[in-house]
């Protein structure tokens, strides 16, 4: 029976493996570790590639979220509100910065629901972190209407989203400051944690390059008391090897997300898009009623499949002092009771993918 794993990272580094190894034995014989040529060389191609003038690369992506956060001075006092359906880093984040977390529900995309964004706005909120669920961009027009009416600051996480494009903008180019995740789950990943935080506010980027490095101005001399979060160099240079596969890799994504469209759309709820956005699938979501029952069938025919996320953030325990419960946003909620991710990444053959079509099929059959 043919198996098709949900994730294979093995394949593309086959692909690869040759220039990595070559990258990998050029610095390790300069002894060129932490910090050089290949950090600075892939920020800067970053930034080019999301259309930003600054990128700053960091240990990972939480603290591409995170380290910003602390920067633009967002701490007690301050409320930032983001969705309660993405991975626990957006939550944590916002948290150990002190301000308050404060949720808001999404909307059928999946996505930060701008107009009940607005409805949790208060004089204290100093921000909205948006998500880019799915690699999907969120309503980020509306979004910067928001900034406009009450003069909050719009922020990206675009950690799923590396390369997705809404109204002709790449993901990162739009708010005041986006994170991606460089783990070796995402569609751009290094060979272990990565981050990296894009801006076009060069006093943000100059205190994040601080921020990473303990917060020194030079060897000797501390200006404030930051973190050690800095990418590695020998990582930085498996990036750019990367990076200047993206775009094709990306292509195959939506490659297989639109048969997936065509095959499924009858079958199961699939994703629906406007005609102004063209997202990067960091995941492929389907939605259905016997989502468990499934998931079973497909691990039976030999096909990886996973739930992102099963409990929603307003409902882990860790959430709990905030006094949300069951019901405070339902479309979350229901989604999470629905949605089940199947295999899709750019080395996936083409059997494979059919086989994933016709295991779905097959259940409802």
């Amino acid at each position: 029976m043919l198996r098709v794993e949900f994730v294979n990272l093995g394949r593309q580094y086959d692909a690869l493996r040759d220039e990595i190894l070559d990258a990998f034995d050029r610095l390790s014989r300069q002894g060129a570790y932490v910090f050089g040529s290949e950090l600075e060389a892939f920020e800067n191609e970053f930034a080019s590639y999301c259309g930003t003038r600054r990128a700053v690369g960091l240990g990972n992506g939480s603290d591409a979220i995170h380290l910003p956060l602390l920067a633009l001075g967002v701490g007690l006092g301050d409320e930032v509100i983001t969705a309660p359906n993405s991975f626990v880093a957006s939550a944590w984040a916002i948290a150990r910065t002190g301000a308050k977390l404060v949720f808001s529900d999404v909307g059928d995309d999946m996505n930060l629901d701008p107009e009940k964004a607005e409805q949790a706005i208060t004089d204290k909120t100093k921000a909205i972190l948006v998500v880019h669920l799915t690699g999907r961009i969120a309503r980020m027009e509306v979004f910067e209407s928001l900034k406009e009416r009450h003069g909050v600051v719009i922020l990206e996480d675009a950690a799923q989203a590396v390369g997705a494009r809404r109204n002709g903008r790449k993901a990162g180019s739009i708010g005041l400051f986006a994170g991606f995740s460089l783990h070796p789950l995402k569609n751009l990943h290094v060979h272990g944690d990565g981050g990296i935080c894009v801006t076009n506010d060069e006093k943000l980027a100059d205190s994040l390059t601080r921020y990473r490095n303990h917060g020194l101005e030079n060897r000797n001399e501390c200006l404030f008391w930051g973190v050690n979060s800095r990418l590695d160099n020998i990582q930085a240079a498996i990036g750019r090897i990367k990076l200047r596969r993206l775009e094709d890799w990306n292509s195959r994504y939506r490659e297989i997300a639109r048969y997936y469209n065509s095959e499924l759309s009858g079958v199961v709820e699939t994703p629906t898009l406007e005609d102004n956005e063209e997202p990067v699938y960091h995941r492929y979501m389907l939605q259905c009623d016997q989502r468990d029952e499934l998931m079973k069938h497909l691990d039976d025919r030999g096909v990886g499949s996973a739930i992102n996320y099963p409990v929603p953030l307003h409902l882990q325990p860790a959430a709990q002092s905030l006094g949300y419960k069951r019901g405070s946003f339902p479309v979350a909620e229901r989604l999470a009771d629905r949605i089940l991710s199947i295999p899709l990444y750019s080395e996936l053959e083409d059997n494979e993918v059919e086989h994933v079509v016709a295991s779905v099929k097959s259940y409802f059959q």
